[in-house]
């Protein structure tokens, strides 16, 4: 009998039925022991354009019954390294979003007390400012992968200090992320002033625009990112959708053109392997504009490479 969790295979039980959970794996709850927690947050009122993300972690999750446990590239095998398990969502508040801030903090603290390592399904990008403050209770300042079309640095947004596009701004500031040891990547489009990315800049950050990713492999720029922060240091990897084009991840709600590659994705995770991973989270996923659905089935393929990114993941060639 095998001593982990084994997601249902498809010559199991087809793969249209069966466990809604992700990966069709077990249900757990906080407190049992995992080592690595599957959250779903699904929070869409701090979003500024089009909203539906709250049915983000539903929908990755159903797309999640395509992923096999192995990646074939890398030799990864997650399930064998890891106890994981779906511990279910948060429960929201739907109609405060400073109300739901609290309560994400509050189950996040309790969650990394057990040791639990939390690989979050968004959700809007707001969810990752409480998740990183109880992970710093725990950890200290972390080092930040963070994956966007937007710097999400902004001051304020009408007049609101906590929302999807101020989390970075807020996390640099509380202390909760070392700006030396973050990355920003895939930024692009327009903005209202140069600021809006030279912000980060005069903090530390590195800053890597989409333009800068046009045309290559990314694989040397996560060398650059490992050296960067080391393998000891605390880390953590934020991933929006909308990083990615639209035309390979449409179902996002603040769509810029000239993004990330699918490829590059997956090169970016690849990368995080060597980094200290304490946490992950893939957020900004909205269904009602995903008509087809692949943009959370590429979501559910990004959250396995997240697993097979956590240290200890074992390689079976």
């Amino acid at each position: 009998m095998t001593r982990f969790n084994q997601p249902l295979g498809g010559n199991e039980m087809p793969r249209y039925a069966g466990h809604a959970t992700m990966f069709r794996l077990p249900t757990a709850s906080i407190g049992d022991p995992l080592d690595i927690a599957i959250v779903g947050v699904g929070l869409d009122i701090g979003t500024s354009n089009r909203s539906g993300s709250r049915f983000g972690p539903r929908q990755i999750r159903s797309e999640s019954c395509l992923v096999r446990p192995y990646g074939m590239a890398t030799g990864a095998a997650p399930f064998d390294s890891f106890q994981v398990a779906d511990i279910g969502d948060v429960a929201l508040n739907s109609f405060s979003l400073s109300e739901s801030i609290r309560i994400i903090t509050v189950f996040y603290r309790r969650l990394a007390k057990t040791g639990a390592r939390p690989v979050t399904l968004g959700g809007d990008h707001t969810i990752t400012l409480p998740i990183l403050r109880a992970l710093h209770e725990t950890h200290g300042a972390v080092a930040l992968v963070h994956v966007d079309a937007h710097a999400d640095t902004n001051d304020a947004m009408f007049g609101e200090p906590v929302t999807h596009g101020t989390i970075m701004r807020r996390a640099i500031e509380e202390g909760l992320v070392d700006p030396q040891k973050m990355v920003q990547i895939g930024l692009r489009a327009t903005g209202y002033a140069p600021d809006d990315f030279d912000w980060a800049r005069r903090q530390g950050v590195r800053v890597v625009t989409a333009e800068e990713c046009w045309h290559r492999s990314l694989a040397p720029l996560m060398e650059e990112v490992r050296a960067r922060t080391g393998a000891s240091v605390p880390a953590y990897l934020s991933f929006d959708i909308d990083g990615l084009d639209p035309s390979v991840a449409p179902g996002t709600g603040t769509p810029e053109p000239g993004g990330l590659t699918g490829p590059q994705a997956l090169e970016i995770i690849r990368g995080c392997f060597g980094l200290n991973l304490v946490g992950c989270d893939l957020v900004e996923v909205s269904p009602p504009y995903d008509t087809t659905g692949n943009t959370a089935l590429l979501a559910a393929n990004l959250v396995f490479e997240m697993l097979c990114a956590f240290p200890g993941c074992r390689r079976i060639r």
